[in-house]
């Protein structure tokens, strides 16, 4: 096998991972290997098509015009010479002026939907009908049969909820369309509507001339990104006239008419020093990669997480491996490839905490004794984080006490200050982590809040939330799967509710004895109550989301009110949303996209007007 057919396999396997959801390197790197194939053999035939795409189990339908590719620019000359071509197209056909638009290049699955069906792009010339996502829940921004676009997933909801999770949205978005059967997180984001078909006829675009485009391309960047929620990897350029279109044309893999503008971050090569691996609350043991340090955007970068246990292996990464990393803007820097393998990879076969043997699940190693010290330490740091009502229980706080063999909240509650001291803690510290004890029973908490700090697995806040308006807590806890998935609630489906019956089981006697230690909670109205009394509410039945810094309240006050209003509090503006309230420092581009969805754009006073009086005028 030569260098070429080497080279060509490698980038086989590249893509067929990415179109999967399971991306091994990233875009910019695999279109470096691309361009590398470019300067070997122009001519070869895996430039001149369409990376396929395969999904098993769904029909094939026949695009009416091909989708295809899109020729990529990385400097200003490549932009330079696609204006020089088309120029002189343009010429041929006597046309005097050319004009261009400017759009974000969405990173998710490209589709098309013509209102009847929806498809993916497929080989460019056939795709996969994919009208079940539509039931599944993704929503079509701007409603049905807008032509082209992408299949994308909320970036902030995604950086919220998921990122420990999965390494990237797209990853989330490729096993929505292709699986039947749908994990919890996916059904989480189908139910929260952050999945979305974006049109390209929805996105923002910069129109102007070639040599505008070229001259000012960092301002109209900031201008077409501005505001834009979902994952980008660069900007498109196009021709506006259907006439020139139509005589460019285009090759068996991209228009002529049209290019991507690709941008790379700041990246940088060190070397691996150790791979670590941590063990999550669940049990989910993922590896991170300590580097000998060196500066990337600024920051000095020392860890490097490995999320990918495939690529682990793949790629040999491990201590000595030589490796370019790249802070594209995110906090957290990724491995963009590994410029020298590691001759030392290791992957343990038991925890390495507890000792106890690992098991693999899908792409990650998990430990399953319940005994483990580090999941009891993420367990209680979750219980204390998530309550919020009491401080000085940090990591190194609660890993200490776990050290010393308590373990578990039974026992850490009956600790008095002289118990403390007793561990090794301070006279000061013995006295304040006693006081925290007290002032979190003391201190109101919301019933759902108190729950999801248990941190049984599919129950976080929001489902928390949910189910207590259904049942009562002393209720819930003593509720099945089976039962809950029985009351038919919306959103809880049947791996979710298991996981809640399983997780409640394991922690219910945990639940009672705080329960008996007199927390003081705040119960979740019964929706039954909630629809009885907020009847007459102007915010009854009304989806409401809240933005901007609150002045006169916390968010999470103002949530509550309205929810105890009967209003449906949602996360982001939709075409369900009837209001949306204002603190301070909101943008006034994202006001202007409320008003066009028709959602009604109101300020602090104003909500408490309507909460209160039940106007939305100022008296």
């Amino acid at each position: 096998m030569n260098d070429i057919e080497r080279l060509v396999e490698e980038l086989t396997r590249l893509n067929e991972a990415y179109r999967s959801g399971e991306p091994l390197v990233s875009d910019a790197h695999y279109d470096e290997k691309v361009e590398a194939l470019r300067a070997m053999n122009p001519a070869h035939p895996y430039l001149k098509a369409v990376e396929p795409e395969t999904f098993n189990g769904r029909g094939k339908v026949r695009h009416p015009v091909p989708m295809l590719s899109t020729e990529k620019a990385y400097k200003i000359e490549d932009l330079e010479r696609f204006v020089n071509r088309v120029d002189k197209a343009a010429l041929e056909i006597g046309l005097s002026s050319v004009t261009y638009q400017v759009m974000a290049k969405l990173d998710g699955l490209a589709g098309r939907d013509d209102g009847t069906e929806f498809a993916t792009r497929g080989n460019g010339f056939e795709g996969y009908e994919i009208s079940s996502a539509l039931a599944k829940g993704v929503i079509p921004l701007g409603g049905r049969g807008k032509g082209l676009g992408e299949i994308v997933m909320s970036l902030s909801y995604f950086e919220a909820n998921l990122k420990e999770h999965f390494e990237h949205p797209r990853n989330m978005v490729v096993g929505i369309i292709t699986s039947d059967v749908l994990n919890e997180h996916a059904q989480k984001a189908l139910e929260d509507k952050a999945v979305r078909f974006v049109p390209y006829s929805e996105l923002k675009k910069w129109t102007g001339s070639g040599q505008e485009m070229i001259e000012t391309m960092d301002a109209i960047r900031e201008e077409v990104l501005d505001g834009i929620d979902y994952p980008v990897d660069g900007l498109v350029a196009q021709v506006t006239d259907e006439a020139l279109r139509t005589h460019m044309g285009a090759t068996s893999h991209h228009h002529r008419w049209q290019i991507a503008i690709k941008t790379r971050g700041e990246s940088a090569v060190t070397t691996v020093e150790s791979v670590t691996w941590q063990v999550g609350r669940t049990g989910k043991v993922t590896p991170v990669m300590e580097v000998t340090p060196v500066k990337v955007s600024g920051a000095t970068i020392r860890r490097v997480t490995a999320h990918n246990l495939e690529r682990l292996r793949s790629e040999s990464v491990g201590p000595g491996a030589e490796i370019e990393i790249i802070r594209s803007g995110e906090v957290i820097p990724k491995l963009e490839k590994v410029l020298t393998p590691s001759e030392a990879v290791s992957i343990p076969e038991t925890c390495p905490v507890c000792d106890a043997p690992l098991e693999e699940d899908d792409k990650f190693l998990l430990c399953v004794n319940p005994l483990c010290s580090a999941k009891a330490e993420q367990r209680i740091v979750h219980w204390f984080k998530t309550l919020g009502s009491a401080d000085w229980f940090g990591k190194k706080t609660v890993q200490k006490l776990v050290e010393k063999g308590y373990d578990t909240l039974e026992k850490i509650y009956k600790l008095k200050a002289v118990e403390f001291q007793a561990l090794g803690f301070g006279p000061v510290q013995s006295e304040n982590l006693y006081n925290a004890l007290g002032i979190s029973r003391t201190e109101s908490v919301e019933d759902w809040r108190f729950l999801a700090a248990f941190g049984v697995r599919s129950l976080g806040k929001s489902e928390a939330r949910n189910l207590l308006s259904v049942f009562p807590l002393t209720e819930l806890i003593e509720k099945t799967g089976e039962e809950i998935l029985e009351a038919d609630i919306k959103g809880f489906k049947g791996a979710k509710c298991e996981n809640i019956g399983t997780g409640l089981a394991g922690v219910r006697e945990t639940i009672r004895h705080m329960l008996a230690l007199g927390f003081v909670l705040e119960y979740t109205p019964l929706a039954a109550e909630v629809a009885e009394s907020a009847s007459d509410s102007p915010l009854s039945g009304k989806g409401v989301v809240f933005t901007g810094k609150m002045v006169r309240g916390s968010r999470e006050e103002m949530q509550e009110m309205a929810r105890k209003q009967g209003a449906t509090v949602q996360s982001s503006v939709s075409g369900k949303t009837d209001y949306l309230v204002c603190g301070a420092n909101v943008g006034a581009k994202k006001m202007e996209k409320a008003r066009e969805k028709g959602v009604e754009v109101i300020d602090e006073d104003r909500f408490y007007d309507l909460v209160t009086t039940g106007s939305t005028k100022r008296p």
